[in-house]
């Protein structure tokens, strides 16, 4: 078992392992106490194991309870937010109890806005059962759900008490839905450690050590800047253009392919901008290509450059861009609205 630590306004582990859905109980129940524990799963992962987690933690003690959700972004709504926090109250769910998000991170994103504000704030737990989840959204206490002018609008700041990563789980992931969480993996090999890009062409062989590496980065990033005034904006390498096109597709296009084209995006754009070479560039789009993850969009260049207004980073009429330089190194750039526009069409 690899077991990383987080030391923010919450200090808590993230363990990575093949085989903690069984005792997950009892290491909730050590880390975190309680009395109640609320599982929050979409259908189609509460088929595969909200039994066996929901098991593990009568095992330890805990009076369950099961909310179940359409899987999907389109569940990431207010409406089901508060759906959730009826469910909370009406089976009596209170503030020395545990919410248990199981689930990608669409799940986690809802369960932890929903720790966030129920009665004030209740603690939570993550067990990811995606790539996309295990690398990224479970690690750093971001919450949200989703506004009609746009993603992640309306959230919190609210930090677990455990990250379980179960990567048997991803054995039961379609394959497309595994590759999409490959795109977050770049982002973490472009951002810090050229390294990861390497692992990442043979991803299951070397999973333990590419979640490991990730959340490692992740978590440095965080303890420097948790609230997200700084340093912490470098974690949208790529998501400028990827919430556009998430937002003008309805959330038909996955997280993870519209990440994939928003790093292909600003890998052109920072070329043809002059701040990174032509390897740099094209090496990155080698990359995306030889996972087969998507490297163009199918939105006209002043579409996605338009919808960027509707982007939570947006403060007042600028925005932040992260350009990649080299492999490894990223910089934080405050552009205009419209010199953003202008940066980004040049890669689309």
């Amino acid at each position: 078992m690899t077991e990383v630590r987080v030391k923010a306004s919450n200090s808590y582990p993230i363990l990575i392992d093949g085989d903690l859905l069984k005792v997950s109980g009892n290491l909730i129940r050590k880390e975190a106490g309680g009395e109640s524990a609320c599982i929050v799963c979409g259908d189609e992962v509460a088929k595969l194991y909200a039994t066996k987690v929901g098991e593990s933690l009568k095992s330890a003690g805990y009076d369950t309870h099961l909310f179940v959700y359409p899987h999907g972004e389109r569940s990431k709504t207010p409406e089901m937010y508060v759906r959730l926090l009826n469910y909370m109250a009406e089976n009596g769910i209170t503030r020395s109890d545990i919410l248990v998000a199981l689930g990608g991170g669409v799940t986690g994103d809802l369960a932890g806005f929903a720790a966030a504000t129920y009665m004030r704030g209740i603690r939570y737990v993550q067990i990811p059962t995606t790539l996309l989840a295990m690398v990224d959204s479970s690690v750093g206490g971001k919450t949200a759900v989703d506004l009609p002018s746009g993603k992640n609008l309306a959230g919190a700041f609210w930090q677990p008490e455990m990250v379980l990563c179960d990567h048997s789980t991803l054995e039961t992931l379609p394959r497309e839905v595994f590759i999409d969480g490959c795109a977050e993996v770049v982002k973490y090999g472009i951002l810090k450690d050229p390294e990861i890009l390497s692992l990442v062409l043979e991803p299951e062989r070397n999973i333990e050590r590419i979640i490991e590496k990730c959340v490692t980065i992740k978590r440095d990033i965080v303890q420097e800047d948790e609230r997200d005034n700084g340093k912490r904006a470098l974690l949208n390498l790529g998501h400028t253009a990827a919430h556009s096109i998430e937002k003008l597709s309805q959330y038909s296009v996955p997280h993870g392919k519209a990440v994939a084209i928003g790093l292909a995006i600003i890998a052109r754009a920072a070329e043809a901008n002059g701040d990174c070479d032509k390897d740099t560039a094209d090496f990155i789009i080698k990359i995306l290509s030889k996972l087969s993850l998507p490297t163009t969009s199918m939105y006209r260049p002043a579409e996605i450059a338009d919808a960027i207004a509707h982007d939570k980073k947006r403060s007042g009429d600028s925005i932040s861009l992260i350009i990649p330089r080299a492999l490894g190194d990223c910089e934080i750039r405050r552009l205009s609205l419209k010199e953003a526009r202008e940066y980004l069409i040049r890669g689309v």
